[in-house]
């Protein structure tokens, strides 16, 4: 029997009620021990309950003093223990509440670094002075600011601008022997109406200078991530192990002979041509990250309804009668952060101007 697998990329998430209440309060000096599915950095327990909306299973969190988020989940739904613990603060998922599907992250962090490669540095007056850079540059998601007491000199008022991904990453890609990919995604955050087609070198490997590796379906798929990415400046896509390698060398761009191996070149100021995410993939599997199953009649009635659904971006359709229903993060995922007196650190306002308008 067949296996489709279909992506539907709708970038945001509303609600997802599934029956559960609407909880926005946060209960400072509460733990919701165990029940752990993962842990994320993160700067305050409002972000951390963002984290956990977004996140496909996540149901409640405790957010600790060192920055940590731990995401949680119970077959019950609810936390098996609440403990009165200093310095924890606790809360629950916003899938319920109809949560903004761009979340404002506002606050200044001070005292605090985000750590992470800046991809542009410049120096500013000051935090807020940062933070506005960080707004009017569309590739910056985060920052962090060198203050005026930093040890050394020649960083004082330098202002990091920084980047995590801005589409969603599909955690793993497998071959299946009995399954179909279908690929359809509606919206790949591009800020350009005009199409054009990107360049493509089949059967060539652009080697070394790797910035980062993704999985990826197609090397369109990869072109994509690479157009989104502010470093990227060519692309090699491993058709066999779905591996998708970003690259950085802007002064040269040594091509070799490669079976198996397409590089390309990423697309700045117009939309990709994404042709690529209405094509079929046989034997490919997407799996993990589902938010809910159940039985439907086939391929067109699993997509209906991830499509109805505000919070899914993907699904998998087993059988032609098993629907999956899937999302992952899409807000910044921040790779570290610590205490550090010499330094503040923030995100970009762009959602809190949509959220304006």
């Amino acid at each position: 029997m067949g296996t489709h697998f279909i992506i539907v990329g709708l970038l945001f998430i509303c609600g997802l009620s599934l029956g559960l209440e609407c909880r926005r309060e946060l209960l400072v000096n509460m733990n919701f021990p165990g029940a752990d599915m993962k842990s994320l950095s993160s700067p305050d327990a409002e972000h951390c309950q963002y984290l956990c909306t977004q996140h496909p299973t996540c149901l409640f969190f405790s957010f600790t003093g060192q920055f940590y988020c731990y995401l949680k989940t119970t077959p019950s739904r609810r936390p098996k223990h609440q403990r009165p613990t200093l310095g924890v603060t606790s809360g629950f998922s916003l899938k319920p509440c109809y949560p903004d599907p761009q979340p404002c992250l506002p606050q200044l962090y001070h005292h605090v670094a985000f750590s992470g490669i800046p991809y542009k540095s410049l120096f500013t007056a000051d935090p807020e002075e940062c933070q506005r850079a960080c707004t009017h540059d569309p590739d910056c998601q985060f920052f962090a600011y060198f203050k005026k007491g930093f040890p050394h000199a020649k960083h004082r008022f330098m202002c990091d601008l920084k980047f995590s991904r801005k589409i969603p990453r599909i955690p793993i890609i497998v071959r299946s022997q009995h399954s179909v990919a279908v690929v359809n995604v509606f919206s790949l955050c591009c800020f350009f109406h005009t199409a054009c087609e990107g360049k493509l070198f089949p059967h060539t490997n652009i080697p070394r200078f790797d910035i980062d590796v993704l999985p990826a379906v197609s090397p369109e798929h990869c072109q994509t991530f690479c157009s989104v990415h502010p470093l990227c400046t060519y692309f090699s896509y491993i058709s066999h192990t779905f591996k998708c390698y970003l690259k950085n060398n802007p002064h040269q761009m040594p091509r070799i002979a490669a079976a198996g191996i397409t590089s390309g070149l990423p697309t700045r100021f117009c939309q990709p041509n994404n042709n690529w995410i209405k094509k079929t993939y046989v034997g490919i599997d997407f799996p993990h990250s589902d938010i809910r199953h159940f039985k439907t009649d086939g391929v067109e009635s699993c997509r209906r309804s991830c499509t109805e659904d505000p919070s899914c971006q993907y699904f998998s359709i087993v059988a032609n009668r098993h629907c999956f229903l899937k999302r992952v993060i899409t807000m910044p995922i921040l790779p570290g952060l610590g205490k550090n007196a010499h330094f503040v650190s923030g995100f970009s306002l762009r959602n809190c101007q949509y959220k304006a308008t």
